[in-house]
């Protein structure tokens, strides 16, 4: 009967151990291939209560790492499916040969998580398929006897059922190289994982070297020794002569001690001590002393290279530039990049790649990035990867500067100029939408992001507008040119003052400058004589001298200059012109726009399990321009490159990030864009993490229930996510009542809670909910309401199986019983000894709700007894006995004496001791030693009566004699000793045997036991017995239904001093029938036969029963 399990823990009782799992979902199968076949193996992991990546490994034997050998022959897959959160690892061997067969292993680790299976392959020449009795496939349908029925040839058609591989155990590849032949060294070393071919044939030509015995070694090296690399090993060896002088040599050359090498001589122990080892350091080793040495090898082990810094995910847009950025743990190491599942390396890379080293960093460049480039790409060492996605986007052409307004008088030149943000993008220009064409007086030219038009000596028709249009954009730039004709009217000399002032370009009066671009206002002034002008901001007026803010004058033309316009330019300017004649006056506003400011109190306000809704407050200052919309960036917090949400401007000041990696931490910031530009970036939000709450906890149930408490467990939520689990709420309520209360202040980590001070009888409903750092789960309800009321259970007593007999111990022991037992409610335990109540102090006793503990530190044999346990609630009992022995070295025997001695030979007797140790007397051990050397010998071991006879003594010898005890805790301290010797006389002594006549044995083959009618299952090894005697040794022969079986590998024949043994490997229902075996010899035959019936198994006849 099986101990019964122990409840797990409640908050506030004793705390249980907890089980752990598995990460395997599915497991790689063993195969059995035919050489030049594909085999593929899969292996799948549940990452839903990962935190991070699980890592997979593939090796061969016990340390060769299969991702190193990735190729034609070895390719890896992996794949991921995001709704199941199942990693899927595909292993595929390629046109398998021979040296593929043997024991494979993979291991997934994940942080502090770890799992592993194993796995074999055997690789055979060609499909044989032979049939060693072809007519056991010709069976009769039926269960009656052979000739019954009719023939049924189904097993002919059946396919063969794949061997079972067992898992082999750990063998010395070098007790299997020795004894191999050398044409298959390189087989076994690939199929145990060697990779060093020199070094073991090296090592293995020493080791057939038969070994000279040395008198100058007492211990001389191991064979070989292994050290991980930057550790330090010791090597040491013990000499013959403590005072002898050795040397080291590695790989033949003298080694002098240093601070690498350190050198120990303790008495006869002389040891090197080799510090940080490197790959320098592995190497042959040997010892002399004189003309003896001894030799070694030392292995150094690389660490794996790990990745120190993980790739980040890349937003890009149709021809820019790519990097990939991997860093790993040591310089040198090799990194395999792979997109897709594709290896990329430099001979398919072309020039669309380029692969980078710089010191522990590993650069993957695309230069001009495509739509074809979209996927996964990874980055692998020989200890981690690490992968990102790359997503590309077409480009949209910016506008960098918009060509102006022209006025122009005739003659002069006109250029329109407009910047674009690709210096690849063509275009053309219209006038009045019609095309420009190129003359010598009209010229269009393209120099990097620049598209210029230029118009030389302008005439009246070259007025209108004008319009450039980017090739393959759905965009345009507009600017008219003004055309100023110069009138030249003979008027009288008094002229009064005229302004001309042009603000077609905008509204009336009001000239629009951007922040930190050049204005030029040129006014034309007319009047004689020539008037005087005076430019004026309100009462300050405007200075003609040199400066930022400036006036300009010619004749007949005034020009207002602003170098790199501020927002504190903006304002309302006049100018007046005055002579004898008159005087004119007008004024302009002029209005100086910017980039707006950056936005601010950027935000995350709720999370989801890959999403983050971020919000912000527009920029306290739009630049004078209405705010168009916003931009937005993400990057991961350690990383320092940023990735761009949006090409389109963003009107909300809400947005849903997604396509974010549960668990990881992420950071925002939003650029705010208006008519001018793009804003400076706002300030950083503070990290977020996308975590979703768990889904509700599973199969919760009620597990105890008193008067006044509930005790409540449940399983956890199926769907947890990288928040984790931070504890759990139980809440409670009265049937038909919709309020709840809770039951604990803080979360509770367990999967049991108590629910205290509950009123008795009441009906309580009960809800549990998951709590992790993004919030609350859905609760798990209890399907009914649960009345608190004490359950009335008998008491019982779960004796352990092991104190149903009695329990033995040596003095000194400890004695700890740990008997479970159930009730309700508690129950009154006691404990009796010999039927009295225990009241020896040197014994413990411990007793919960569920459990009672008897202790004796150390045993003595007066705790040896009876001892009952019972168990009461009222007036019902149950009592339990356990029977405790102490028991310890018997004391030596007593009278012990020689009663008679005659030849060679001596009697002996003695007494039982008498003390026999509390338990049984089980044998006697004697030894002898004659008078001469005082030297004992054995004479006879677990002689179990109290005397012996002691033979084959030396005449001429005086001999003495001694006797231990013996029990169950061994031999007496103290033999017995003698009281008399025994002396051998030397006296001829004559013996004349009588002659020896040999007894004919010589008989027929008789079966002394027959063989049994058997009824076994399909599918489960059997075997049949019978036995016999003959002389001469009878040939045994096994037959079914009057056939011989002969070699059958199904069949196992054993001939054990007469007892014969036929066993059957899994019999199928074909195996039933007659067998008999016959014993034949010079002298006669016999012969026994048996039934056995073979019988489907359960399951296979309940799915026919379905069918």
């Amino acid at each position: 009967m099986p101990e019964p399990q122990k409840p797990e823990h409640v908050p506030g009782e004793d705390p249980q151990p907890a089980g752990l799992t598995g990460l395997f979902v599915e497991k790689p199968e063993s195969v059995t291939a035919t050489k030049g076949n594909d085999i593929k193996f899969v292996a799948k992991v549940d990452s839903s209560s990962l935190t991070r990546k699980p890592v997979m490994k593939w090796l061969k034997g016990k340390w060769l790492d299969l991702g190193s050998k990735a190729g034609k022959h070895l390719q890896f897959k992996e794949s991921y499916d995001r709704n199941t959160k199942i990693y899927t690892y595909e292993m595929s061997i390629i046109k398998a040969v021979e040296a593929d067969a043997g024991g494979y292993r993979c291991e997934v680790t994940s942080k502090d998580k770890c799992d592993s299976c194993t796995f074999e392959v055997s690789v055979q020449a060609a499909q044989e398929e032979q049939q060693d009795n072809i007519l056991e496939a010709f069976k009769r349908s039926g269960d009656a006897d052979e000739d019954a029925g009719d023939l049924d040839f189904s097993a002919l058609l059946k396919k063969r059922q794949k061997k079972h591989v067992e898992q082999k155990e750990e063998v010395d590849v070098w007790e299997i190289l020795k004894a191999a032949k050398p044409c298959d060294y390189e087989k076994i070393a690939f199929q145990y994982g060697i990779t060093d071919l020199r070094g073991m044939l090296k090592r293995l030509k020493k080791m057939k070297m038969e070994s000279k015995k040395s008198d100058a070694f007492l211990m001389r090296l191991d064979s070989a020794y292994s050290v991980d690399k930057g550790k330090k090993i010791q090597i040491s060896v013990e000499v013959a002569d403590p005072d002898a002088q050795i040397q080291w040599f590695k790989n033949g050359q003298e080694i002098k001690p240093s601070a690498k090498y350190v050198f120990e001589s303790v008495g006869n122990k002389r040891t090197l001590t080799i510090n940080k080892c490197n790959l320098s350091d592995d190497a042959e080793y040997e010892c002399r002393v004189g003309e003896e040495k001894c030799n070694t090898e030392v292995f150094v082990k690389e660490p794996p290279v790990t990745i120190t810094k993980l790739l980040d995910d890349v937003l890009t847009v149709v021809g820019e530039k790519v990097e990939f950025e991997v860093e790993v743990s040591e310089e040198g190491a090799h990194v395999k990049w792979m997109k897709d599942g594709v290896e990329l390396n430099r001979e398919n890379a072309g020039s669309k790649y380029r692969f980078k080293k710089d010191g522990r960093r590993h650069i993957l460049i695309i230069n001009e990035a495509t739509k074809e480039d979209i996927g996964m790409y990874y980055a692998f060492t020989n200890g981690g990867e690490s992968k990102a996605e790359l997503e590309v986007e077409d480009a949209e052409l910016e506008v960098l500067q918009s060509i102006a307004d022209l006025t122009v008088k005739s003659a002069e030149q006109a250029v329109f100029k407009c910047e674009v943000s690709d210096e690849k993008v063509t275009g053309k220009w219209f006038k009045d939408g019609v095309e420009v064409i190129a003359s010598d007086r009209i010229k269009m030219t393209h120099i990097g992001r620049v598209h210029k038009l230029t118009i030389d000596d302008v005439k009246s028709s070259d007025a209108g507008d004008y319009t450039f249009v980017p090739d393959g954009h759905a965009l345009s730039l507009s600017a008219k040119l003004n055309f100023l004709e110069i009138k030249i009217d003979y008027v009288p000399r008094q002229d009064p003052p005229k302004i001309h002032l042009d603000t077609s370009g905008g509204n009336k009066n009001t000239i629009t400058v951007v922040a930190g671009n050049k204005l030029r206002l040129d006014v034309d002034i007319t009047g004689e004589p020539a008037p005087t002008v005076c430019w004026m901001r309100e009462d300050n007026v405007v200075s003609e001298i040199e400066g930022r803010v400036r006036v300009e004058s010619r004749k007949n033309l005034s020009s207002f200059v602003i170098e790199g316009a501020e927002k504190g330019d903006e304002g309302l300017y006049s100018i007046t012109v005055t002579n004898p004649a008159g005087e004119d006056k007008a004024d302009v506003f002029i209005r100086v726009v910017d980039v707006p400011n950056p936005p601010e109190n950027v935000k995350c306000v709720s999370i989801g399990e890959d999403t983050g809704t971020i919000t912000w407050d527009p920029p306290p200052y739009d630049g004078g321009v209405p705010i168009k919309g916003y931009l937005m960036e993400r990057k991961k917090v350690g990383s320092s490159r940023w990735t761009k949400l949006n090409f389109d401007v963003y009107e909300s000041t809400t947005y849903e990030a997604k396509k974010m990696i549960e668990g990881v931490l992420y950071e925002m910031r939003v650029f705010a864009v208006n008519g001018i530009g793009v804003s400076q970036p706002s300030a950083t939000s503070k990290p977020f993490m996308p975590i979703a709450p768990t889904s509700e906890p599973t199969r919760l149930m009620v597990d105890d229930v008193t008067d006044t408490t509930c005790a409540l467990k449940w399983l956890p939520p199926e769907k947890i996510g990288a928040g984790g689990i931070d504890g759990y709420i139980i809440e409670y309520c009265k049937e038909g009542s919709d309020q709840w209360v809770q039951a604990n202040e803080e979360p509770v980590s367990k999967t049991q809670y108590r629910v205290k001070d509950l009123p008795v009888g009441e009906k309580m409903l009960f809800r549990v909910t998951a709590v992790n750092i993004a919030g609350r789960s859905p609760p798990a309800t209890t399907a009914q309401a649960v009345t608190i009321r004490e359950i009335v259970e008998n008491p019982k007593i779960r004796l352990p199986r092991q104190l149903r007999t009695k329990l033995i111990k040596v003095v000194g022991e400890k004695v700890n019983l740990v008997i479970p037992f159930q009730g309700k409610p508690h129950p009154i335990v006691t404990w009796f000894k010999d039927g009295v109540p225990l009241e020896d102090k040197s014994v413990s006793i411990h007793t919960s709700g569920v459990e009672t503990i008897l202790f004796i530190r150390s045993s003595e044999r007066t705790h040896s007894g009876k001892y009952t346990l019972s168990v009461q609630i009222e007036n019902m009992l149950d009592n339990a006995d356990i029977f405790i022995q102490i028991v310890e070295k018997p004391g030596p025997p007593i009278a012990v004496c020689v009663t008679d001695v005659w030849g060679f030979n001596a009697a002996l007797e003695w007494k039982p001791p008498k003390d026999d140790g509390n338990c049984e007397i089980i044998g006697y051990t004697i030894q002898r030693a004659d008078k001469k050397t005082n030297e004992w010998f054995l004479v006879y071991e677990h002689n179990r009566r109290p005397n012996c006879t002691v033979s084959d003594l030396v005449m001429g010898n005086e001999y003495s004699f001694r006797v231990y005890a013996e029990n169950i805790c061994g031999l007496s301290d103290e033999p017995g000793m003698s009281k008399n010797t025994a002396f051998i006389a030397k006296t001829g002594l004559l013996f004349n045997p009588a002659p020896f006549m040999e007894q004919d044995m010589s008989r027929s083959p008789k079966f002394t036991a027959p063989l049994m009618d058997r009824s076994v299952i399909a599918g489960y090894t059997t075997a049949i017995s019978c036995s016999v005697r003959g002389c001469p040794k009878p040939k045994i022969v096994w037959m079914k239904n009057n056939m011989i079986i002969g070699e059958d590998p199904k069949y196992l024949m054993q001939n054990n001093q007469g007892v014969l043994t036929l066993n059957i490997r899994k019999p199928s229902l074909f195996d039933g029938g007659r067998y008999s075996c016959r014993a034949i010899n010079d002298l006669g035959q016999d012969e026994v036969e048996c039934k056995i019936e073979v019988r489907a198994q359960l399951q296979e006849k309940k799915g026919e029963s379905k069918k």
